[in-house]
């Protein structure tokens, strides 16, 4: 069985930037939609222009998609640093306006613009999400969603810490295909190019190159990500994040 390439300590999966193909609707829907909780934003979010991500400079900020009305950006604390905090935006008719905000960790040895397998390193760019699952069952969301325990469940020598790293996943938009469930192993720019990069829960340190959050951000994630808004990640250090 092969898992995402952040489950256990040892594992070193990856991918070098993404196939994100057209944003729309993935290919099923989950239950009808549930309120969010409320989530404090941090006080060390940026602030700035409502017309633009905050912290956000214009190479990625081109990256996004038109239309597109929720952005999860991950902060990075630095390129060899594996913490970060990630925010969630939504665009309203007063700008883009955080929803939440909570600490997070991404590749263990931190971040890179030119991202392969086994690097230990998150890539920095622009990708969309269309895909989620896991070992439990859908929590309520408008992704397509995958409840399979076997293809989610991590094998029983990975440490305690691992174990529920994927009750809730959401595939990230690299070297994948779009619509097919996060476990596909299907790598259009091959398996060098790594894949099975994921929103999942988080245990407490780095990972081999997902971004690992809070169960309270996955839930408020699955039942916040709408494909018709055409959610993306805009994800890299603070340095790369501005450049």
């Amino acid at each position: 069985m092969a898992l995402g390439g952040c489950g256990g300590p040892e594992s070193g999966d990856g991918a070098k930037n993404g196939v994100p193909g057209t944003p729309g609707r993935a290919a099923g829907t989950g239950p009808a939609e549930r309120p969010s909780p409320a989530v404090p934003v941090a006080a060390s979010v940026p602030v700035g222009d409502p017309a633009t991500l905050p912290g956000v400079g214009e190479r990625l900020h081109t990256g996004i998609p038109p239309g597109s009305g929720q952005v999860l950006v991950v902060y990075g604390e630095g390129r060899d640093s594996a913490d970060s905090t990630v925010v969630l935006y939504v665009l309203g008719d007063d700008g883009w306006r955080p929803v939440g905000s909570w600490p997070a960790h991404n590749g263990r040895n931190g971040w890179t613009t030119d991202h392969y397998a086994g690097d230990g390193r998150s890539p920095v760019g622009v990708f969309t999400v269309s895909d989620a699952g896991g070992v439990l069952p859908d929590p309520g969301t408008r992704l397509s969603y995958t409840h399979d325990r076997a293809a989610y469940v991590p094998p029983p020598y990975w440490s305690a810490a691992y174990q529920h790293d994927f009750d809730y996943v959401i595939a990230i938009d690299y070297n994948r295909l779009r619509g097919a469930p996060p476990h596909d192993a299907t790598r259009p720019w091959g398996a060098g190019r790594g894949g099975k990069i994921w929103l999942h829960l988080d245990h407490g340190s780095g990972t081999s190159a997902c971004i690992g959050l809070p169960e309270e951000a996955m839930n408020v994630l699955l039942r916040t990500f709408d494909p018709d808004r055409y959610p993306v990640v805009v994800m890299g250090d603070r340095a790369d994040l501005l450049a």
